[in-house]
């Protein structure tokens, strides 16, 4: 294996790789903006290098100065982490010309795949259902010339649809437009946002089928043409198409249905030529019909739930696959065990509007205690940027089950401890202690909807009872518990440390 890594990113997903080399034995090189300067991955690698000022044109999406940086430090490989110039074919054709590793698909795979037009295309050639309509638009620049063609084609498939980035996720790019008035500005606006964010500001038109959950499978696939999946991941609690919180399994499937979509997506995977670590999305509708959506080819944010019930560090097999050497696991070889939940954590002001919450964490205590996980990437006078994606950590919760899975993040939850910003850490108490959420009842509308009055537990739900009557039990201690002045740190810790032992 190559002996040195760039990571060519920052934030938390950054101290998250830059462990995972520690781990393997691999020296590691980080890049910094301006405004990330005393971010924590530059303290943690084992080097680090200026790129360019804090707007990320100008530094972490600068190709030419990250390359560099790799030659004056003399690394084997550049892993791109998430966002940037993770599904930049671009970016990793340069890695291969100076002699370097892109630890991701290759270029080839990456034009295909990160195009999210041309990936329908594809998938649907090979006969996995798609999306009505996905891939039938493109837009390379908006102007006056393309309305008339733009209109024909959303009357075609009919409203409400979806305006998407062909580059890049994580729900930039993508407006919902409901009427024909509405059209060209969102494509106007979608486009713009998709350039800013990706560096290419192609979007297309898709079908909108609504009260759909969003479900995904974590793919590994190596050069010697073993493919395999681990499982899926529920991402239906979202906000403008934003993920906001995962957990794996999905409540949704049952072992018929794992098995057809996990084959589909390591078909899907297959038929593309991929390799390295990846997820394929799917919609699943009311009717238990489900229907390809698109393939991530790079690392997702939610990785660690599937790595929580499954014991298998991602990051290490991207590294090995990378590296040329086989996947050491069989399909059968993976046999999840237990739930796992992620919510993310983001500087934004839930109850006002999601506003970015920019400014100093003056105080900083990140939960810990059996089955929960943080992947941060501030520390206490760790100062929030507007520059950059919102993601600021990640916690996860691991249970037996998935009532213990939600518990043990309530519990997470209350420990949390970020000072001096706001963060959507309240949105995530409230939709846990829904019934709606721990009876399964998701998709990715569930935000919108409001919470019905009361549920009424069917006796053959064994399992959806045993959540309510937790729930019930979880509420009144809360009610119980709660402080008098609810901005006193003292009387929180003691709020905190009683619910432990009163459950």
């Amino acid at each position: 294996m190559f002996k040195k890594v760039l990571i060519a990113n920052r934030g938390e997903v950054a101290v998250r790789l830059l462990r995972a080399c520690k781990e393997l034995g691999l020296r590691t090189v980080a890049v910094y903006s301006e405004a990330d300067r005393s971010a924590l991955h530059v303290r943690y690698a084992d080097e680090a290098y200026a790129i360019g000022a804090a707007p990320p044109r100008d530094s972490y999406l600068r190709m030419d100065r990250i390359l560099d940086v790799a030659r004056k430090s003399q690394v084997g490989a550049i892993h791109p982490g998430y966002g940037f110039l993770a599904e930049n074919p671009q970016f990793a054709q340069a890695c291969l010309d100076a002699g370097l590793i892109f630890v991701g698909p290759r270029p080839d795979t990456l034009a295909t795949l990160g195009n999210k037009i041309a990936a329908r295309r594809l998938i649907a050639r090979s006969g996995i259902p798609v999306v009505a309509g996905s891939g039938e638009l493109m837009v390379e620049g908006i102007g006056q010339s393309q309305d008339e063609d733009l209109m024909a084609t959303a009357q075609r498939i009919g409203f409400p649809v979806l305006v998407k980035a062909a580059a890049g996720g994580g729900g930039k790019g993508m407006r919902i437009v409901r009427s024909a008035d509405e059209l060209a500005g969102a494509l106007s606006v979608a486009s713009r946002e998709a350039a800013a964010s990706f560096g290419d500001g192609t979007v297309y038109v898709e079908q909108l089928i609504e009260g759909v959950r969003h479900i995904e499978f974590q793919i590994l696939a190596d050069e010697h043409g073993h493919v395999i999946h681990l499982g899926e991941r529920e991402c239906s609690i979202q906000r403008r198409y934003q993920k906001l919180i995962e957990e794996a399994p999905s409540p949704a499937l049952d072992e018929g249905m794992r098995a057809e979509m996990g084959q589909a997506a390591v078909e899907v995977a297959r038929t593309a030529g991929y390799t390295g670590a990846g997820t394929v999305e799917f919609l699943l509708d009311k009717e238990g019909k489900f229907y390809f959506l698109e393939v991530n080819p790079r690392l997702q944010v939610e990785h660690p739930v599937t790595e929580m019930v499954t014991g298998i560090d991602i990051v290490k097999e991207q590294l090995r696959v990378a590296s040329g050497r086989k996947l050491r696991y069989e399909q059968r070889d993976i046999v999840p065990h237990g739930w796992a939940i992620e919510c993310r954590i983001l500087a934004e002001d839930p109850d006002g509007d999601f506003v970015p919450s920019i400014g100093r964490v003056s105080r900083l205590y990140e939960p810990s205690g059996p089955g929960v996980r943080v992947d941060s990437g501030i520390y206490e006078g760790f100062e929030v940027s507007l520059y950059y994606d919102s993601l600021i950590s990640k916690l996860v919760a691991w249970g037996e089950t998935r009532p213990e899975a939600i518990l043990r993040m309530l519990r997470a939850l209350e420990e949390c401890r970020i000072v001096g910003i706001k963060t959507t850490i309240p949105l995530y108490q409230r939709i846990l202690n829904t019934i709606r959420f721990q009876a399964g009842k998701l998709h990715t509308g569930f935000l919108e909807q409001a919470e019905p009055p009361a549920v009424a537990c069917d006796p053959a739900e064994p399992e959806v009872a045993a959540v309510a009557a937790a729930w019930m039990y979880h509420r009144q201690a809360q009610a119980t518990l709660r402080p008098r002045n609810p901005s006193d740190a003292q009387s929180d810790w003691k709020r905190s440390a009683r619910w432990r032992s009163g459950s």
